[in-house]
């Protein structure tokens, strides 16, 4: 009845499904109603992931494509497993035909594990719609969070080799992400390399010019952008070429034989790329593990959406920090002003510095960084360590810093080392005494008001 919407919610079906066959009330209610017993559901749910994930699908449509009778069916079969098999996976066909074959019915156990698999799976087909109408209504920091991933695959190990791993990926995939990538060469993606490879790609979405990330152990090594992705490829290489080595590198423009070529005299472990020539191929499959993958750079990071870390008993959720200033908005609180090419090179560091582990710093000039600074307990070391890092490279170069200095003594070090400007969100109660500092010694010091802090 009602076009289909209703079919098989009836007690004959659901009786059927839920009666106890060991207890003869069970037996005496079914014999009344004329009720026969079920022994097996076997269902697959309307399309529902699949119709959401066409382009401009109606919410009509959404709604229409929500299972009903088929979840009911599964879900009272899986209750009842003592007496009924409740097969919602094609893979497990085999196994209970082999069953039926060699011993005429399932065993317990057997039943027990397709019980787990259809709770799990209504659970999250109702995770997706759950989530889809409260998209639709616009409804944030809901009561209860429903998530729900699929498994990808099984990790040799973990962050460490006595740790088990899994990789899982978002139900409705994100195609500019290290689980939609295409593997075209070289060993298995471990658990180091997909987190280094997703951060990688992270940094990457803030550059649109032909722009090449290096990265090691979470944080780029080097970033170089220029008009060609040989060029770019040497910038991000010659700022930092001992980091790089055992490295993840991220090219947004096709690798061609000679920027190929040059990546090959290296120990890389993942090359990342949209797309790569025939020749550069050639060269770079010649290296038997290294891992080659192409992802969809035309889905890049373009909306907060949400990210989530766990914590001893719960979970974090925020918006991803996808805020893209625009320099017309920063506040120039000093004496002189940056040049033109100095705000160029205070942008570029501005977008390398927010995907740096806090306390976090860049030094930089327009097209390259040049020494970076990260993960230090107090500022002034990450300060030391990125302009170590440049040496002679700092003089005339900029320096970008994820949160305010709290004192001036990082402002008076990159004097002493030759920067010739800041960038910094500003907002500490002794901004004026790093502003002072900034005049001393001719500096030019740029407020964003922002800050990007990345644990």
């Amino acid at each position: 009845m009602m076009d289909g919407r209703v079919k098989t919610l009836h007690p004959k079906i659901h009786g059927g499904l839920l009666a106890r066959r060991d207890l003869a009330s069970h037996r005496d209610a079914m014999a009344a109603s004329e009720i026969l017993p079920i022994d097996f559901v076997c269902v697959n749910l309307y399309p529902f992931k699949e119709t959401i994930m066409k382009p401009d699908v109606s919410e009509k449509e959404a709604i229409e494509n929500i299972d009903i009778g088929g979840p009911s069916m599964l879900r009272s079969a899986a209750k009842n497993h003592e007496f009924v098999t409740a097969i919602v996976d094609p893979n497990d066909y085999p196994i209970v035909l082999d069953e039926l074959r060699n011993q005429g019915t399932t065993s317990l156990a057997t039943r027990q594990k397709l019980a787990a698999k259809v709770f799990r799976h209504t659970a999250a087909y109702d995770a997706l719609i759950a989530q889809y109408l409260t998209e639709q209504v616009k409804e944030e920091k809901t009561e209860k969070l429903t998530l729900t991933f699929e498994r990808k695959q099984d990790l040799r190990y973990g962050e460490n080799s006595h740790q088990q791993a899994v990789f899982y990926q978002s139900a409705l995939p994100e195609r500019y992400s290290i689980a939609q990538a295409k593997q075209l060469h070289g060993k298995e993606l471990s658990f180091n390399n997909i987190r280094d490879a997703d951060a990688a790609l992270r940094i990457m979405s803030e550059y649109q010019e032909p722009t090449v990330v290096a990265l090691k152990h979470m944080n780029p090594c080097g970033i170089g952008s220029a008009h060609t992705i040989f060029d770019a490829w040497l910038a991000a290489y010659e700022a930092d070429p001992v980091s790089i080595f055992g490295g993840i590198v991220v090219l947004n423009r096709e690798v061609d034989l000679a920027t190929a070529q040059e990546m090959y005299k290296l120990f890389l472990e993942i090359i990342i790329a949209p797309s790569y020539t025939p020749e550069s191929l050639e060269v770079l499959k010649a290296k038997k593990n290294l891992r080659l993958l192409t992802v969809d750079f035309n889905s890049q990071l373009t909306k907060a959406s949400n990210e989530i870390v766990s914590v001893l008993g719960g979970l974090l959720v925020q918006e991803k920090d996808t805020a893209m200033e625009k320099p017309t908005t920063w506040q120039v609180v000093t004496d002189r002003q940056p040049t033109s090419d100095e705000m160029a090179a205070l942008a570029f560091a501005w977008k390398a510095v927010k995907h740096v582990k806090s306390n976090a710093i860049v030094v930089s000039n327009r097209y390259q960084t040049l020494g970076i600074g990260a993960g230090q307990m107090n500022r002034v070391g990450s300060v030391k360590l990125a302009i170590e890092q440049a040496g002679e490279k700092a003089q005339a170069a900029v320096l970008a810093s994820d949160a305010y200095f709290p004192m001036d003594d990082s402002v008076e070090y990159a004097a002493k080392h030759g920067i010739n400007a800041i960038i910094q969100p500003g907002g500490s109660i002794k901004d004026q005494a790093s502003i002072d500092m900034a005049n001393k010694h001719g500096i030019a010091m740029v407020f964003t008001n922002v800050r990007h802090f990345r644990h």
